[in-house]
């Protein structure tokens, strides 16, 4: 396991892609996906239990921060009885283990045995963003490190969305901090993403971008971290009582791309059930993004504010299925 290091030279918080934490390198990975090729999704799922203990146990890091949300997320849950669990000495062990058994929900889902008769659509926006692909259009999807991100993408990767085209899948994240991941997708489904890192967005991936937007495929992006060196650039937004830094790229980009703009949430049903069964909530955002340049920015900026929004609903509801173990509200990371 690798050692954590929080802060630098200076003493200064270090961002939270520099953080280097108990997590799981390319050959723990590289074990999970021999066991998941081996036994039942199942066996993993149980097993997901005594890692998450380990991790609990070993990782003071892990503990603090789940213990810093979870206590703020209190204080805006109406519901009395979830505002307890996150308030009781072991909510940190059920969040960490939740944290597990997502990880094993990203197997299953890039290696094809996810059943769809396990997701539950709701009444939202699931039909237009289902007509918008079926009608050829491209879309641009909008997640965040609350539930599951990756479940959408799987479920076109396998042509699982009940559209009649098969849909070309572009991901734009850190590769550096997800490399043991990338790797873990390309070996349980070569054909899955075409993935771009973040930090390598210039005038030629905008371009590219485009052209795969207009061909009909999925461009998809966490907008719920900030870049390493956009301190100054970050939007403050009012997040569970306390603004909180995020990045302006991602919904600039959806601003400048001019494409159907939607919002995606994948959520277990059970923080820490074993039984892998999803709410996927899919909103479209209503903003017309067809504006000036001048205007873009304050466009980029009102799409943002939704985006929190339904974030925070979310956190409300599904308080142990944030997975940002890092002090989110701090202005310096």
């Amino acid at each position: 396991m690798k050692k954590e290091v929080f802060k630098n030279s200076t003493d200064a918080p270090l961002h939270w892609s520099q953080q280097k934490e108990q997590a799981a390198g390319y050959w723990h990975i590289k074990f999970l996906l021999i066991l998941f090729r081996l036994f039942p999704v199942i066996i993993l799922r149980i097993l997901a239990f005594p890692v998450g203990f380990f991790y609990f146990l070993f990782s003071k890091k892990g503990r603090t921060e789940s213990k810093r949300f979870l206590a703020k997320a209190a204080s805006f849950i109406s519901d009395p009885k979830m505002a307890k669990k996150c308030r009781s000495p072991l909510g940190s062990l059920r969040h960490i283990v939740s944290f597990s058994l997502t990880l094993v929900g990203k197997i299953e889902s890039w290696g094809g045995k996810l059943h769809f008769k396990n997701i539950r659509f709701h009444d939202d926006d699931i039909g237009e963003l289902t007509a918008d692909l079926e009608n050829g259009k491209g879309v641009f999807l909008i997640t965040s490190h609350l539930g599951t991100i990756e479940l959408l993408r799987a479920l076109v990767s396998f042509n699982r969305t009940g559209v009649s085209r098969k849909i070309p899948v572009t991901a734009i994240f850190d590769v550096n901090v997800n490399s043991n991941f990338s790797r873990m997708m390309k070996e349980l489904n070569p054909e899955s993403v075409d993935i771009i890192g973040a930090n390598e967005i210039g005038p030629d991936t905008v371009i590219l971008l485009e052209e795969k937007l207009e061909a009909g495929g999925i461009v998809t992006i966490a907008a719920d971290r900030t870049g390493a060196d956009e301190a100054e650039k970050n939007l403050l937004i009012p997040f569970l009582g306390e603004e909180a830094p995020f990045s302006p790229g991602a919904f600039y980009m959806a601003a400048l791309m001019k494409a159907p703009v939607y919002f995606i949430f994948a959520l277990r049903r059970g923080d820490i059930s074993i039984r892998s069964e999803y709410d996927m909530h899919v909103h479209k955002s209503t903003l017309s993004l067809e504006c000036s340049r001048k205007e873009r920015f304050q466009k980029s900026s009102s799409l943002a504010a939704s985006f929190v929004t339904l974030l925070e609903s979310y956190c409300k509801e599904y308080p142990f299925q944030w997975y940002n173990f890092y002090d989110f509200w701090s202005k310096e990371v």
